[in-house]
């Protein structure tokens, strides 16, 4: 098994954005076409009443896709989950088009899963 994870923090969003459900659906959606990815049921959403903030979610054949938003930080936390070997997509512009994010930090995971394998962060353990 082969698969790759973002965990992406996005600073300075635009705070109606991040608590806009109908927008961020749109993101979901833009992101499960650019990604290619392939959703297995609807997303569930949670809207927080004393804050605004959401929590997303959408399960994948792939895996997930995932979000947090924090509209009093003006900040997003979204995680991507892809089992399946691919390239890197453009977190920054897609996020700054889509909630006016400023500053966008992406951490990528690349996890290769076998006998006795396992790769973090570029180092490989194994027996």
């Amino acid at each position: 098994m082969r698969g790759i994870e973002w965990i992406v923090d996005a600073h300075g969003c635009d705070p109606a954005a991040l608590a806009d459900l109908p927008r961020l659906r749109s993101l979901f959606d833009r992101l499960i076409a650019e990604l290619q990815l392939t959703p297995v049921g609807n997303p569930a959403w949670h809207v927080f009443a004393s804050t605004g903030g959401v929590t997303g979610l959408v399960m994948l054949a792939e895996s997930h896709l995932a979000c947090h938003t924090f509209p009093e930080l003006g900040t997003i936390c979204l995680n991507v989950f892809c089992c399946r070997s691919r390239g890197d997509w453009d977190a920054r512009r897609i996020l700054s088009e889509m909630i006016g994010a400023q500053v966008v930090d992406v951490r990528r995971l690349e996890r290769v899963y076998g006998p006795a394998v396992a790769v973090e962060s570029g180092r490989t353990t194994g027996s």
